[in-house]
């Protein structure tokens, strides 16, 4: 699977989530800008802890709460900057869902590992299928489950008779 580039937009990711605090009476405070840079530095997959736990290794000494991270990362999913891509573990995970192209997603059931794809055939088949359906379509999202290579390989050794009983 090929790795996905990003999209070219016209603000960055902090003035769009600026743009949009402002039309709810909010501000883009430090913590918030703080949070929103550290989201957009990577694409990576991630839920509100790992964040939590990545702002709190930073080497400075501007801190964020828990809290500050869980209301941030909902005020970004509205503005259209992040998406939930599954529920693993447990926990909501997140992606950004702004200056990143549209793709799906392959879920292991095991390791809860994601691996991106677009293919643009199944587009095709899904817009072909609205059409025929008289559906107006605005989007699709695939999330398809099952084991990643590494959790489907049989075990290297099996235990003896002896070890199960």
């Amino acid at each position: 699977m090929s790795e996905l580039s990003s999209v070219k937009v016209s603000i960055s990711p902090r003035e769009k989530f600026r743009e949009y605090l402002a039309t709810k009476g909010k501000r883009l405070t430090q913590e918030r800008q703080i949070i929103v840079d550290e989201v957009f530095s990577s694409h990576e997959h991630f839920d509100a802890e790992q964040l939590t736990e990545r702002l709190g290794n930073r080497d400075d000494e501007r801190r964020v709460s828990r809290a500050t991270v869980y209301r941030a990362i909902t005020d970004m999913k509205d503005a259209g900057l992040l998406r939930k891509v599954a529920r693993a573990n447990d926990r909501d995970v997140w992606e950004h869902d702004y200056g990143y192209p549209k793709h799906d997603h392959l879920i292991c059931t095991d390791c809860g590992s994601l691996t991106e794809f677009h293919n643009t055939g199944f587009s095709e088949i899904i817009q072909k299928i609205a059409d025929e359906n008289h559906f107006r379509m605005s989007g699709h999202r695939l999330e398809v489950y099952g084991l990643c290579d590494n959790c489907s390989r049989p075990p290297k050794s099996r235990p003896s008779k002896l070890d199960l009983l």
